[in-house]
């Protein structure tokens, strides 16, 4: 390890004395560092060397601007953060930002969904579900627009995870059988495993025992057909289907599994470290009344957590007193009922010998010389203070209760309403995103009749139509990619579109497009129009306002004046339009704008003065 730290310092300091001479032979180099950094991840002995060279070469590639190269020590500090939980999840999660933007800088889409899936393992560990979702869905989208299907099973297994997690089993399942579908077809029988475990934890969520049996049944076929070194995934499949037969009353079948899940775990990690499998075997035991097998699996998972100071030790004391209990050994039975109790209520009880000490301290140091009479009389204080504080208390704690039970009955009723609001909005989510996926399928589908029209006049109102389809499709994918799902922000969306129809007719190099504007939201009925409205406009001026690979501009601006107007303006730098000469075209896309400014209540004027300037005023609340 010596000799590999060596190397590495021997790189940095190349790295920063020679790079513009051996630029080809320094690019090795860092492919190799980086390489060397993934590699030993884990390794906890030289963690702070690895944080600080990943930082040390990052700061070297921002100066090169090598993208995809930073984008790698990005996705490494993350991981690095994320696993040894240094300062905060805050740090991974800005370290893996930085990865996605480096990502699509560089271009690389592939990495680009796969960061979107690590941000959303950050979010979830945050227990920020609803960003772990639209994480997954952005990942999604580059997948379908990759074709590739394992990326997608990938990624739908995740949002099934999340549901898991939040204990909402059925859209769990649901999203799980997606993505089996779609793993089945890559034959990823890693994804395939964990698909199906983690629909064995819903099924059992939902009290369905024998389907739980069905889907565990398979992962362990997988597993063993395939043999797979999988043991993290072997062992919790078969303590799985050990709770579905636990479950279903069969408990010799639930204590093979246990006994398959604790002898996996004990021979990769120790004994030490299976003593929560063990425990799964031992209730078992004890739910079969076999309590002289149980008793020296529950005492040994005592010592243990007991010499680790584990808070959670109180668990297999309740085993042992229904052991001992089933022994008829009620002596026992009673000691670990007040281990039960000390176990649980430790951390009060410490408090009270804590002031109780204090209070002793005091009165031997304090009210030791004090005469008998005066203590009689504090004696007595005490005894009517502590008969009023019991009042009181009493009181406070029938008011706490009431308090209790009203809150509880509150929260039910709030649980309730916000899981049927997120389920509502997942619902409108994946419509729009449906919506968006078909109006592309629209799209594609004019694209490909047009590649067999001849006659230019067509050809342009099929190019047309398909960037008035894209001009409605991206309103939809702002809607289920946004954080408000009934409102549009139109700066964002002026310059997609626009990147969308510079890119249609390959002008990016000729004509810039300038939204001087400040962040607008519009509903989508008042939205929809206006967009189609500019993409006629940015469509025209790019078809006749710069002939002859003419340089050029457009600008759009969107303002409200005040609640009721809104202004909109489109102009360019073009060379206007000619007297006399009739308009080119078929006349379609005007018809079209004067129809949608009559819809929004409003009026156009135009003027012809060294480029072509067009305003629009739309009266809000009578738009159609």
């Amino acid at each position: 390890m010596d000799k590999a730290l060596l190397v590495l310092v021997s790189l940095m300091l190349f790295l920063k004395l020679g790079f513009a001479q051996y630029e080809n032979s320094a690019e090795a180099r860092i492919d190799s560092t980086i390489q060397w950094m993934e590699d030993h991840l884990l390794e906890d002995s030289i963690r702070i060397t690895l944080h600080k060279t990943a930082l040390e070469l990052a700061g070297i590639l921002q100066k090169s601007g090598q993208k995809d190269r930073l984008a790698r020590v990005h996705q490494f500090l993350a991981n690095w953060h994320d696993y040894y939980n240094e300062f905060s999840l805050d740090s991974a999660l800005y370290h893996q930002q930085k990865a996605l933007e480096f990502y699509q800088s560089a271009g690389d889409k592939k990495m680009q969904a796969e960061a979107h899936i690590s941000l959303s393992g950050i979010y979830i560990n945050q227990s920020n579900f609803k960003l772990a979702e639209e994480q997954i869905f952005n990942a999604i989208d580059v997948f379908q627009s990759l074709d590739d299907q394992n990326g997608q099973g990938v990624a739908y297994r995740k949002i099934g995870q999340i549901y898991m997690i939040t204990e909402e089993p059925e859209q769990a399942l649901q999203y799980d059988q997606i993505a089996l579908e779609l793993l089945k077809a890559t034959h990823d029988h890693y994804n395939i495993c964990l698909t199906l475990m983690n629909m064995t934890i819903s099924y059992n969520q939902l009290k369905e025992y024998e389907k739980a049996l069905v889907v565990a049944g398979e992962c362990i076929q997988i597993l063993q057909d395939e043999n797979m070194d999988e043991f993290g995934i072997e062992a919790r499949i078969y303590a799985f289907r050990g709770d579905s037969y636990r479950d279903l009353e069969q408990y010799d079948a639930a204590e093979a599994d246990y006994t398959k899940a604790w002898e996996i775990v004990r021979s990769v990690v120790g004994d030490e470290r299976a003593i929560d499998w063990e425990l799964d075997i031992a209730n078992v035991l004890v739910l079969k009344g076999n309590y002289e097998a149980a008793l020296p699996r529950l005492l040994r998972a005592v010592e243990a957590l007991e010499e680790n100071e584990n808070p959670q030790s109180w668990i297999p004391f309740q085993m042992l007193i229904n052991c001992y209990k089933g022994l008829g050994d009620y002596k026992n039975a009673l000691h670990y009922a007040e281990k039960y109790t000390a176990s649980r209520d430790s951390m009060y009880t410490r408090k009270i010998e804590s002031i109780e000490a204090e209070g002793m301290i005091k009165y031997e140091t304090g009210k030791k010389d004090e005469a008998l009479a005066s203590q009689a009389v504090l004696i007595q204080q005490k005894n009517k203070t502590q008969t009023l504080i019991i009042i009181i208390a009493s009181i406070l704690f029938l008011f706490l209760m009431s308090l209790l039970y009203f809150f509880n009955k509150n929260k039910k009723k709030t649980r309730i309403i916000h899981a049927k609001n997120a389920e509502n909005e997942l619902l409108l989510k994946e419509i729009h995103h449906r919506v968006k996926n078909n109006l592309e399928m629209v799209k594609s589908l004019i694209a490909l009749q047009s590649t067999q029209i001849e006659d230019p006049v067509t050809k342009d109102a099929m190019i047309a139509s398909q960037n008035r389809v894209q001009s409605m499709g991206i309103i939809h994918q702002k809607l289920y990619q946004g954080q408000n799902l009934g409102s549009i922000e139109m700066k964002d969306y002026f310059m997609n579109l626009g990147e969308g129809i510079l890119d249609t007719f390959n002008a990016e190099e000729k004509v810039e497009i300038e939204c001087a504007m400040d962040n607008l939201d519009l509903d989508v009925d008042t939205a929809v129009p206006i967009g189609l409205i500019v993409n006629e406009l940015l469509t025209n001026a790019l078809k006749y306002a710069f002939p002859e690979d003419k340089q050029g501009m457009i600008n759009i601006s969107l303002e409200k004046m005040d609640d009721n107007y809104l202004k909109l303006k489109v102009e360019d730098n073009g060379i206007g339009k000619k007297h006399g000469i009739a308009p080119e075209g078929t006349g379609f896309g005007s018809q079209l704008v004067s129809l949608l400014t009559k819809q929004l209540n409003g009026k156009m004027t135009e003027r012809v003065d060294g480029g072509t300037r067009i305003e629009f005023d739309f009266l809000l609340d009578t738009a159609a």
